[in-house]
């Protein structure tokens, strides 16, 4: 019995310095570990200033110490705006990132677009366009341009009368009269001939209405003569 507790013991001597062993050679990893870290931060740090005082050396005329001072002074009196412009721009690569399949969305919508545009002809026509404002520049000069400003409502308003349905009308009927026309004069004809055809109904109507058409033209043309030494 003594015997066994005795070796129970000694079992758990065995254990703990079987746990100390692994505690110790762990610990000698760890330092090793930390060694080897060391050499390879002492070779980058030595690498750095070397590269730093290289660098410097080039630099080292224009650069001054109380600049250098004043700049990091700066830096730690800005930190709060740096973080903050740091997290604007942040948020605009979101933003960009999000951003990115609607305007590419946008983009091939608008090249579909610009080519349907291009099959009807609309860029033909701007082009066209161009060409008549083209030939108006060339064919106008400035004074030309200058009247019409001045008289540009009297040209609106004739338009706008011209226009007018019952003004239409009267111009295609006159139109589709002069197309019907087929006149031949005869070059023996007698002022007895031409009185005798001015006594039918048709030409006294006629004459009835280039009178009056004529007299009426001639009291608007003084009415606006009137107007224009009024003005």
């Amino acid at each position: 019995m003594e015997d066994k507790n005795i070796q129970t013991q000694i079992n758990d001597i065995n254990r703990k310095l079987d746990l100390i062993l692994e505690e110790i050679d762990l610990q000698r990893r760890h330092r090793r570990e930390m060694e080897d870290l060391k050499e390879d931060l002492t070779r980058v740090g030595k690498d750095l200033f070397q590269t730093a005082v290289v660098e410097l050396e080039e630099v080292h005329d224009s650069l001054n110490t109380g600049d250098m001072l004043a700049l990091a002074k700066k830096l730690l009196r800005n930190v709060s705006t740096i973080s903050k412009t740091i997290e604007q721009l942040e948020s605009l690569r979101d933003f960009l990132q999000d951003f990115a399949p609607i305007s590419r969305e946008s983009i091939i919508d608008l090249m579909y677009k610009l080519d349907e545009y291009d099959r009807k002809g609309y860029f033909q026509f701007l082009k066209e366009l161009g060409t008549i404002m083209d030939n108006i520049v060339t064919s106008f000069t400035v004074d030309d341009v200058k009247a019409l400003g001045d008289n540009i409502v009297t040209i609106l308003n004739t338009v706008k009368n011209l226009t007018q349905p019952d003004m239409l009308q009267a111009i295609n009927n006159a139109v589709n009269v002069y197309k019907k026309l087929d006149i031949e004069v005869d070059e023996n004809i007698s002022y007895f001939t031409l009185f005798k055809r001015a006594n039918t109904p048709e030409m006294r109507r006629g004459l009835a209405f280039a009178i009056k058409f004529l007299k009426n033209l001639a009291e608007l043309s003084e009415e606006n003569k009137k107007q224009i030494s009024n003005n």
